[in-house]
């Protein structure tokens, strides 16, 4: 019996360490992946430079596939914690009911609210688990449309990513989508490492108040590098950053 709960716990372990660090990489790579699709702020001369430098010294194929990799990796693992049964699911939706509801119900005397507020750590697991979902959805099918573009001339005249195909299909519809995809990996992430610090032990040496906090400066820094990014992809907003390129050699 004790061997079997020895076992089972190192089982355990292990499945924590490898969804725990496929996340916190995927997580890095995120941040940076949109600080390079960034590039078209600076115009489309900027992105194609950017994009012909990482695949002509094959950066970008090698990590298209350790992405995708990782990405399978971490969902197959991370979905240990997801309900499979609606059953399950049904009580996660009135549980997350129930803590929005909290600490606005009034007591019987109806002069005080209850002392009871949203449990904040409980709610941040619920809507994890929520944008994963979706996130495994809309992700799989940027990864595909990515590696298409990297290894095959599909879309475009060349192959590889260019600036004017991928402007194209942000602008014909793909933008909705991508803010979808954008909004839930930016929380899943952020959330995700603010959770897996707390996990291995940083709040004994920082509250968890200031994580919160860093945890949020880092979201609303990224979505609104992310959102800007995507404005421009779709051809809404000129490149404000154009004038970083201004007369530099073509």
């Amino acid at each position: 019996m004790t061997q079997t709960l020895v076992t089972s716990a190192k089982r355990q372990l292990a499945h924590e360490i490898i969804s725990g660090g496929t996340g916190l990489v995927l997580a890095l790579f995120m941040w940076g992946h949109v600080v390079l699709v960034g590039s078209i702020l600076t115009g489309e001369r900027g992105f194609n430079w950017m994009a012909t430098f990482l695949e002509d010294y094959y950066i970008a194929q090698p990590t298209v596939v350790a992405i995708f990799t990782l990405f399978l990796v971490h969902a197959v693992f991370a979905a240990r914690k997801i309900p499979a049964q609606l059953r399950e699911r049904k009580r996660i939706a009135d549980l997350a009911k129930g803590l929005k509801k909290s600490g606005r119900e009034k007591v019987a005397t109806r002069t005080a609210h209850s002392p009871f507020r949203p449990h904040l750590e409980s709610m941040l697991w619920i809507w994890q688990v929520r944008t994963g979902m979706i996130m495994l959805v809309l992700g799989s099918f940027h990864l595909i449309l990515l590696g298409m573009d990297v290894f095959t001339p599909l879309f475009g005249d060349i192959v590889g990513i260019e600036s004017s195909t991928s402007m194209a299909r942000v602008g014909a519809g793909l933008w909705l989508p991508y803010a979808i995809l954008l909004l839930c990996v930016e929380f899943h992430a952020s959330v995700g490492l603010y959770r897996l610090a707390i996990k291995w032990g940083a709040d004994l040496w920082m509250s968890r108040k200031t994580m919160h906090r860093i945890e949020q400066v880092i979201f609303w820094l990224i979505l609104v590098i992310g959102g800007l990014t995507l404005t421009v992809l779709a051809g809404w907003v000129e490149p404000p950053l154009a004038f970083l390129l201004d007369g530099a050699a073509p």
